[in-house]
């Protein structure tokens, strides 16, 4: 008996479907325009970050060599906890080997049975995911319908926790949550709010100080946020944020921080680089926005149809996901790299080609990428 018989019928369903996935390792230099990474700030090649990378791993090894209640954590590490802390307006802060286990850490650790988790319908797949491993009564709620939101935090018990949960920036369509109003809606029921920022830091607030920065929420006694290392910064790893005692809590009781090995040197030193530089050179989130705003206006300026971006990414719509994929083959082709986005990335089903709005992009680079995504698009690409 073939035991793995049914993954064939899996994968030729997924062939007819046009939702095959596969792996293309990219050379260490490529002729391709990048809009495709999360690199936003065009900070991973960076002379800085790349020498705080290799400075760290020279002093600290190439590995953690451990979880960080063991051996795992070093000076570095707690240096860019309160770095990153400071930037963002928190008390403190608790960094994982990735913003999705930081993720898993946030929500796990701050609910369980007994609990009410109330998630946002768009949120990443590590929220998702996290929810369904916190024990916890989960209810999906519309996306961005703070009304909604209130009312079900009010069907929970009285005495019992609750907590609502979203992403500050959507990664899907690049719309940002409405996070003030969330934050009232969880101040009048008496619940937490933990905030996904991986697409609002350094890009957001103050000097890409972000979301939750830019909303008034940052250090408020209810509100936790997550992030992520390897966008903005660019480098990896990821961060719970919030009051002290909720990272001490997470020190003690979340999974994904307690039995994971620590950040590696390299990635946290490369982060703390970033963010040094982020600090010094405010306007790289400003720039960032103005070119996901001139990328979606050309674009729909000609005819396609595209989400208006509260942030840096650009959503454009494809009529199928087999089109999708030939649109992003087809601008791969004429040296763009662009994201192909289809279920079931995307909780809508629709499929989209994502444009990453990188802060060191030149006007040429923008109009070159414009022109190539008009020139390659399908038929029925268009609007109306």
């Amino acid at each position: 008996m073939d035991v793995f018989a049914w993954i064939d019928d899996e994968a030729l369903a997924r062939e007819r479907a046009g939702l095959v996935r596969t792996l293309r390792p990219r050379p260490a230099v490529s002729d391709l325009l990048d809009l495709a990474s999360n690199d936003y700030l065009g900070l991973s090649r960076h002379p800085e970050t790349v020498r705080g990378a290799s400075e760290a791993a020279e002093r600290w090894g190439a590995g953690a060599t451990g979880s960080r209640l063991v051996t795992g954590t070093t000076e570095l590490h707690a240096e860019l906890e309160r770095e990153l802390a400071a930037f963002c307006g928190f008390e403190a802060a608790l960094v994982l080997s990735s913003g999705y286990a930081a993720n898993l850490a946030a929500v796990t650790a701050l609910s369980g049975r007994g609990t009410l988790v109330v998630s946002d319908a768009g949120n990443h797949a590590s929220i998702v995911d996290a929810c369904r491993l916190s024990r916890a009564e989960t209810a999906v709620v519309p996306h961005s319908d703070p009304e909604t939101v209130r009312k079900t935090l009010a069907t929970r018990p009285a005495g019992s926790r609750a907590l609502l949960v979203s992403d500050s920036v959507f990664s899907v369509d690049g719309d940002a949550a409405p996070l003030a109003e969330y934050a009232a809606a969880c101040r009048e029921e008496g619940a937490a709010l933990v905030v996904d920022d991986a697409h609002g830091l350094g890009v957001l607030g103050e000097g890409g100080r972000g979301a939750l920065h830019a909303a008034g929420l940052a250090g408020a006694p209810g509100v936790v946020a997550t992030l992520t290392l390897s966008k903005s910064l660019g480098s990896q790893g990821g961060a719970v944020l919030g009051p002290e005692r909720v990272i001490r809590h997470l020190v003690n009781t979340a999974r994904t921080f307690i039995f994971d090995t620590g950040l590696a040197p390299a990635a946290a030193g490369a982060a703390l680089a970033a963010l040094r530089l982020l600090a010094r050179e405010p306007e790289r989130a400003g720039r960032a926005r103005e070119v996901a705003a001139e990328l979606y206006g050309r674009l729909t300026a000609s005819g396609l149809t595209a989400a208006r971006p509260d942030a840096a990414v650009v959503s454009v719509r494809a009529p199928s996901p087999s089109a999708a994929l030939r649109w992003a083959a087809d601008c791969r082709g004429a040296g763009l790299s662009v994201g192909c986005f289809r279920p079931p990335s995307v909780p809508d089903g629709i499929s989209r080609l994502r444009l990453t709005a990188r802060a060191d992009l030149t006007g040429d680079e923008i109009s070159r990428a414009v022109e190539t995504i008009l020139r390659t698009a399908p038929e029925g690409a268009a609007a109306g």
